[in-house]
Parts: structure tokens; sequence; C-alpha cells
């Protein structure tokens, strides 16, 4: 009877380059070798970041690739011998007409007797998972500050001004009535600031066609008409950009706070003629954020070429009640990333002086 009617055939009967094409999806950089470091499989990351061909990467050995060989013949030494399920360790990676590359290197067994996977995490890339986890985290924890917030303030609120309202009916003098009026007034501020707080949560979520595009426009008419002297709006925009589902006019309120608080950080350039933002859109193909890979995603850049970010409060921009200018209210990034996120997108920044750049990522079909 033939060998292949006693079953499916073995794992190792089936070719590396069928059993790991899955392997091709993920940005990681990912190699699966033999117990000597010999390379079966490289993906499409691995091949883009050495900057050769998969042809010319299999068989070769993968220790050779690495500044220190000897990490990862180590590490291979340990796997023949059963020693870990998984070892980790950070090395830098050899590249053709680029300087090496810092790494987090995992070596792990396959299923297989005799195969390694080697996943390669560029410490870059490492960094920026842990930030926009944080800044998930960061979000789901301002939404649950505003509802405790909303929900202490406003009803002992409404009181506060309800007895002023009574008291002022009962009083003759006008010195005491100012008293009242500014105890109304006070109030009506705090309700104000709730109310801002609690808007993204409250509004409906209408869904359209969105260009994203027409949104940029839009806010780029509205920041020159409330600032026509000293700025430069500058359109760097890839109109093969495909429309996508959303909500406009919230996609418009969080750009336009970005770029807003943007041209408020520009008045010493705007006064010297020399301020500049510039919309910057473009395509990400296989970007990963928040936790998910998406095949395509919207880059949409707003950059400047203000003072940056302070230092003193880069890590805390998206709270609310954060701001780095005097009289800021501190809501705007904090309603920007809120209306971002409900499109299952997210915002990140980047900032040294003389250039800010806040980067939307949003899913495209």
């Amino acid at each position: 009877m033939p060998a292949t009617a006693l079953g499916p055939p073995s794992q190792s009967a089936v070719p590396a380059s069928q059993r790991f094409q899955s392997l091709d999806l993920l940005a990681t950089l990912v190699a699966v070798v033999a117990s000597d470091g010999c390379v079966l499989y490289a993906n499409a990351a691995l091949e883009d970041a050495l900057g050769m061909s998969r042809r010319s990467i299999t068989g070769a050995r993968l220790q050779d690739c690495f500044t220190d060989p000897l990490l990862l013949q180590n590490a291979l030494t340990g796997a023949r011998g059963n020693e870990f399920a998984a070892l980790r360790y950070d090395a830098w990676l050899k590249r053709l007409a680029h300087d090496p590359l810092p790494v987090h290197v995992v070596v792990a067994q396959t299923e297989v007797s005799g195969e390694v996977i080697v996943e390669l995490l560029p410490l870059e890339q490492q960094t920026r998972q842990e930030r926009e986890e944080r800044l998930i985290d960061q979000a789901q924890a301002n939404k649950e500050l505003i509802r405790n917030l909303a929900h202490e303030i406003k009803n002992p609120l409404g009181g506060i001004r309800g007895a002023a309202q009574l008291l002022q009916m009962e009083l003759e003098s006008k010195e005491l009535i100012e008293y009242t009026q500014v105890i109304i007034h006070e109030a009506d501020r705090l309700q104000s600031l709730v109310d801002r707080l609690l808007a993204p949560h409250r509004r409906p979520h209408v869904v359209g066609d969105v260009n994203i595009h027409e949104v940029c426009e839009r806010v780029r008419s509205l920041i020159l008409a409330e600032f026509p002297k000293g700025l430069r709006v500058v359109r760097d925009y890839d109109t093969s950009i495909p429309e996508f589902r959303g909500d406009r006019e919230q996609l418009i309120q969080a750009v336009l706070n970005i770029a807003h608080n943007a041209a408020q950080a520009l008045s010493v350039s705007i006064a010297a003629g020399e301020g500049q933002i510039i919309f910057k859109t473009r395509v990400g193909r296989q970007v990963t954020f928040g936790k998910q890979r998406y095949r395509l995603a919207l880059e949409l850049h707003v950059i400047d070429n203000g003072p940056g970010v302070p230092d003193s409060i880069k890590d805390r921009i998206f709270y609310p009640l954060v701001s780095g200018r005097d009289g800021g209210s501190g809501l705007g990034l904090t309603l920007a990333q809120t209306f971002v996120q409900q499109h299952h997108g997210l915002i990140e920044c980047e900032s040294v002086p003389g250039h800010t750049d806040f980067k939307l990522l949003i899913p495209l079909p």
C-alpha cells in the first residue's frame, strides 16, 4: 500500500514554503531555522529588513546575520538540548547598506524536531507597541474619569446654582446680588466644562462615506480664517486614498483640535511670518496598531514647526485637563483621541523643537 494511503503527510514532509507561508502576513521579522542555524524559511518582513531576497537567505546561517553570531549559536545549542521552551535576548541585526538594527530576539522550538523559530522584534517597534498599549489604556482610564467626574459634579452643581437663584430672589442689596451672580456664572462655566467632556459620549456616531481630503480642506479653511497672516497651511496629499465609512463631523473636530493647538503653539512664529502647518496623507500597508493588524490604513500627519510639546507633559498630552498653554482647557487632544478611537484608530505624537507630528491612524477598507 502506498505511503500516502496511511494518512496525511507528516509536518516535516511538507515543504517549508507551504508550512510557513502564513508568516508572510506578520510585520514581525521571523525565520525558521534548523538546529545548526541554517535558514529553512524567512518571511517577507525579514527579507525587507535584511535587504536580501528569500532565495539568498534560505540555506545561509542565520547567526551570520548578527553582529555577534555567538549569541544565537548558544541559543540554538540550548534549544537542541531542550534547555528552554523560549529564550529572549537583545542583539544587533546586520543589514545591507544600512546600519545594524537593534532587535529583541525570541528563540523557540516548533512542533517538528530539529526546527527552531526565531522571531526578531525591532526595539523601535516594540517601544511603539508598548506606547500604543499605554495610549489605549489611558483612553479607557479617561472615559472612567470623565464618567465619575460628571457624576460627582453635575448633581451638586445643579443644587448650588438653584440655591443661588433662590437666594438672589430674596435679596434686595445690589452688592449681595453680585455675589450670587458670581456663583451662578461659575456654576454655568463648570457645567459647560462637564458638557464638553461628555460630548463624545453623548453625541450619536453618524456614519457615512468620508473623504479625508474634504476633512483636511474644511479644517484648513477654518484655521486660515482665524490666522489669516503669518501662517502657511501646506497640503501634501496622496489623492489615491479611498473613501471610508466614518463620522465626518467627528473627524473634522478631531483634526481641527490638533491643528488649532498647533496654530496656537506657533504664535511667535506666526508673528514673525514663519508659521507653518502641513497636512500630509499617506496609505500605510500591513500596519499594526491598537493591538490589531490592518492591510491598509490611513496615515494623516498634522505637522508644525513650532517649539514642540513641553517635556513635562509629553507623556500626558492626551489626558483630560492637561495643557501646555496658559488658559488652555486641556480637552482638545482628549476629544480628538476619543473621536479617532471611535473609528478604531489611534493618534500618536512625535515632537522635538521645530517639528511636531501628530499622526492619525485609521483603518481603510
